[in-house]
């Protein structure tokens, strides 16, 4: 099921409700040019293409989330759209409260009936980019940088490991979280701090995923002439000649369509779960990035790509079948 056909399935009522949609980002901060950006542009694309405008929230701390969305709730909002799995109980709890608003959870699952859920198999999108990690490496030392050690980002180095693997089984991984808590996704000089380490390990490839923390890795990639791998947003344009390419994420386009469905009436609440096949993700080829792209390359990794849509190759997932050894 395409990306768009999973978020329009047509609703049982037959009028379009009015809509007043809210946004909430998620900690990495609205500006953080991956996750929380991906929502902001989703929110832009559906304000140019309806002129309806929006309002959207940018939250300091976890403690926030409930507050946040109980505001927008009881204002009258709707749709109200969050991203974060941080922001899953603060949804349910809101969302049984105001049974009649509409709420979009991206990267969360609640079973409500006024709830859509998004997810996406980053292990699938990350098993690209580890394709393409595995053929630029020199050294055969790989590295991986994450935000907060929890299982959705452990799903980003699994599939990553495994498309290293499936492209050159004797590349090492050399992987490190920035910490434990909310700050690990705001912290870019610790990004910075771990890709130096690691790239005086030998690395000379690494893949960030880790908010506004992982700009500091990128830049510290630039800084030495390493390449990287930028995640959720495209990426490529911000280090031209370092970027290898971005491990794509559309919540944009969730956002966007999930705010379009409330519009037209054809709004549905649910599960899905978006990869390749869905176009929920992708890697990335763009002017920024084509120089460092050889045809070898292209074809290995547009060849996995087909057979991960056709089912020939299993990536697996860490949370229900890790076989990474990460």
């Amino acid at each position: 099921m395409a990306l768009a056909a999973a978020l329009s399935v047509p609703l049982l009522c037959a009028a379009a409700a009015p809509v007043t949609p809210a946004f909430v980002y998620s900690m990495g901060g609205k500006f953080d040019r991956s996750f929380s950006e991906a929502l902001y542009d989703g929110a832009e694309m559906f304000r140019k293409a309806t002129g309806i405008p929006y309002v959207d929230f940018e939250s300091s701390h976890e403690t926030q989330f409930e507050q946040v969305f109980r505001h927008f709730a009881s204002h009258g909002r709707d749709p109200i759209i969050g991203v974060s799995f941080a922001q899953t109980d603060a949804v349910r709890r809101v969302a049984k409260a105001f049974p009649q608003t509409r709420f979009v959870l991206i990267d969360g699952n609640i079973d409500l009936p006024n709830v859509l859920s998004v997810q996406f198999r980053e292990e699938e999108g990350s098993f690209l980019v580890g394709v393409l990690a595995a053929m630029a490496s020199k050294t055969g030392k790989i590295g991986f940088v994450g935000g907060m050690d929890v299982p959705l980002i452990r799903r980003f180095s699994c599939g990553f490991a495994q498309g290293i693997r499936y492209a050159n089984p004797k590349a090492q991984l050399i992987q490190n979280m920035a910490g434990t808590t909310p700050d690990a996704w705001t912290d870019p000089a610790r990004g910075g701090e771990i890709a130096r380490e690691q790239f005086d390990r030998g690395v000379d490839v690494i893949y960030t995923a880790a908010g506004s923390t992982g700009i500091g890795a990128l830049q510290a990639a630039a800084d030495r002439g390493k390449l990287a791998i930028g995640v959720d947003s495209n990426q490529d344009y911000m280090h031209p000649g370092t970027m290898l390419t971005s491990m794509a994420k559309r919540v944009d386009l969730v956002a966007f369509r999930a705010a379009m469905a409330a519009k037209n009436g054809t709004w549905k609440p649910g599960h899905y779960v978006l990869g390749l096949k869905e176009g929920g993700v992708d890697w990335t080829y763009d002017r920024y990035n084509k120089a460092l792209i050889t045809p070898a390359m292209k074809a290995k990794v547009e060849a996995a790509k087909a057979d991960i849509i056709a089912g020939r190759i299993t990536v697996h997932d860490y949370e229900s079948d890790n076989r990474c050894g990460v």
